[in-house]
């Protein structure tokens, strides 16, 4: 099931979204900028993009899995707990936010995320050229669904 994030369990969310996060980006950050990343505050995070207009979603099974954002056509935030990766739940959520998009939905992700590019590709994505540098060694890609 997926539900709309709010105050009675952005909590759960901003969880999901420390311990994926921080998962996610092990590999290439310092440990102290991971550590930074708490549930307290990917908690405000979310609330100060829910405040400016983003919608928040989150899935739950028996407990939260995974969560997205979606600001106008653009998908953010879409992670999915560690343990819980490789089960299908990543295309769901990605299938959902989607159908929230009302123009062409559009992602961004880092380049060296070659699961989530996959994942994308598989999806009927595309890149659409547009890169923005994020440090001088890593980029951020842009990725546009196919009108196909």
């Amino acid at each position: 099931m997926i539900v709309e994030v709010n105050e009675n369990n952005l909590l759960e969310a901003a969880t999901v979204h420390s311990i994926s996060w921080k998962e996610s980006h092990r590999s290439f950050c310092s440990e102290d900028f991971i550590e930074l990343h708490s549930p307290e505050r990917q908690l405000s995070y979310i609330r100060n993009k829910v405040d400016a207009g983003s919608k928040f979603f989150m899935l739950v099974e028996d407990a939260p899995i995974g969560v997205v954002s979606i600001t106008d056509s653009l998908i953010e935030d879409l992670y999915i707990l560690p343990n819980e990766q490789n089960k299908g739940y990543g295309t769901s959520l990605l299938q959902f936010a989607i159908s929230q998009c009302t123009t062409t939905p559009t992602l961004w992700i880092l380049e060296n995320n070659v699961n989530a590019e996959r994942l994308y590709l598989r999806m009927g994505f595309e890149r659409t050229g547009k890169v923005n540098s994020i440090t001088d060694k890593l980029d951020e890609i842009e990725f546009a669904l196919s009108k196909d």
